[in-house]
């Protein structure tokens, strides 16, 4: 069987199943992409962009509600100044070059975290495309920039605790997150071999299926993600109850 004929047998068995809601996946390993490769690191972050291309492809062309990618945390801020600021040239030159398709493919693009922490050029720009492609009813397509959960836990407390005070209820929490308007997270990958979820989506991921692997983001595409579907599609989802009643086989315990 040759790849693309796998591909399409793989993207078949996922689309005859129920699709999760929401994905969202930490892009680990530019860095260390790049420098396998005797690259300056920046090259690893270039390829990781093409990465987001194809599996921002794939999620739309199966169908996912909604996909949220980490590509850039509050604590990113420490890395050196001339990488930092290298990434925030990548991400203004993504926007600008992928308009075109979110338009024409009726992806919504979303922005959550600290956007007040970015260069005014970015914030404007992000702002720009958030506008023209709010219509998108295909994808919502979401990076986190300058994203922290614990941060954005902090900020949705503070907002609820000023409308509610002591008579906050989890919902009022989750009003204030970031996140609130996004479907419920079903499932959070993190790529490169790392096993932690690096303050990323900590409410959202409470009974989100988690998926490690070994690969590097820029090498993860249209197949990984649909593997990594397929791997959920084939998890029991509990929420805290027995197998036997959600299978329905028995009563509580």
């Amino acid at each position: 069987m040759t790849e693309s004929a796998a591909l399409t047998a793989l993207r078949d068995r996922v689309l005859e199943r129920p699709l999760p809601r929401h994905v969202a996946v930490i892009m680990d390993g530019n860095g260390r992409w790049a420098e396998a490769r005797g690259l300056p690191r920046v090259e690893g972050h270039r390829a990781g962009a093409e990465a987001v291309r194809a599996v921002t492809e794939e999620a739309r062309r199966v169908g996912l509600p909604a996909l949220t990618l980490y590509a850039f945390s509050m604590q990113n801020w420490q890395r050196p100044k001339d990488e930092v600021e290298a990434l925030m040239l990548l991400l203004g030159e993504f926007l600008e070059e992928e308009r075109p398709a979110m338009l024409r493919n009726g992806i919504r693009f979303n922005v959550i975290g600290d956007v007040a922490r970015l260069p005014g050029g970015l914030q404007a720009r992000i702002s720009d495309v958030m506008g023209e492609t709010a219509k998108g009813d295909r994808l919502v397509l979401t990076l986190a920039l300058s994203y922290g959960g614990r941060e954005e836990l902090v900020h949705a407390a503070r907002a609820a605790a000023a409308l509610k005070g002591p008579a906050l209820e989890a919902e009022d929490l989750e009003a204030g997150l970031w996140t609130h308007g996004l479907p419920e997270l079903d499932l959070l990958v993190r790529t490169s071999g790392e096993h932690r979820i690096s303050n990323f989506l900590l409410w959202q991921s409470a009974y989100a299926e988690i998926l490690f692997t070994d690969t590097l983001w820029p090498d993860f595409g249209a197949r990984e993600l649909l593997a990594a579907v397929e791997d959920f599609q084939g998890r029991e989802r509990r929420f805290g109850l027995t197998s036997a009643q959600v299978t329905g086989r028995g009563r509580s315990e």
